[in-house]
C-alpha cells in the first residue's frame, strides 16, 4: 500500500524537501504541505494504515522515527527529539502510541 492516488507526488516531494534538515520537521506544516490535512477522514485513515507498518492498529515510536520514509524512500529518519515531540502531540490517551482516531485528530489539527 502507498499514498499513490491519495496524495500528489509533487506535494509529497515538496513536503519532504521542506523538512530535509535534522530537527526541521513540524507535523502541522508537513500534513498541510503534502496535502493530507485537506483529505477526508477516510483518506487520512488509509494513510494511517500505510504508516502503521506492523499493522498493529497503532503507530509506535519506532514507526514514527521512520515516518518520513513512508512518504519517500530517500527521506531521512526523524531525530529523537522530533519523534518524541510528534508522539507527544498525537498520543492523547498517554499509552505511548498513536491510534487511528488520534492520528486523524492530529492530521486535522
Amino acid at each position: 500500500m502507498s499514498f499513490a492516488g491519495v496524495l500528489a507526488d509533487a506535494d509529497v516531494k515538496a513536503a519532504l524537501a521542506a523538512c530535509a534538515a535534522a530537527d526541521s520537521f513540524n507535523y502541522k506544516t508537513f500534513f498541510k504541505a503534502c496535502g493530507l490535512a485537506a483529505k477526508s477522514h477516510e483518506e487520512v485513515k488509509k494513510a494511517f494504515f500505510v504508516i502503521d507498518q506492523d499493522q498493529s492498529g497503532f503507530i509506535e515510536e519506532d514507526e514514527l522515527k521512520l515516518f518520513l520514509q513512508t512518504f519517500g524512500a530517500g527521506a531521512r529518519e526523524l531525530t529523537a527529539a522530533e519523534t518524541k515531540a510528534f508522539l507527544a502531540a498525537g498520543d492523547v490517551d498517554g499509552d505511548g502510541m498513536i491510534g487511528v482516531d488520534e492520528f486523524v485528530t492530529l492530521v486535522k489539527a
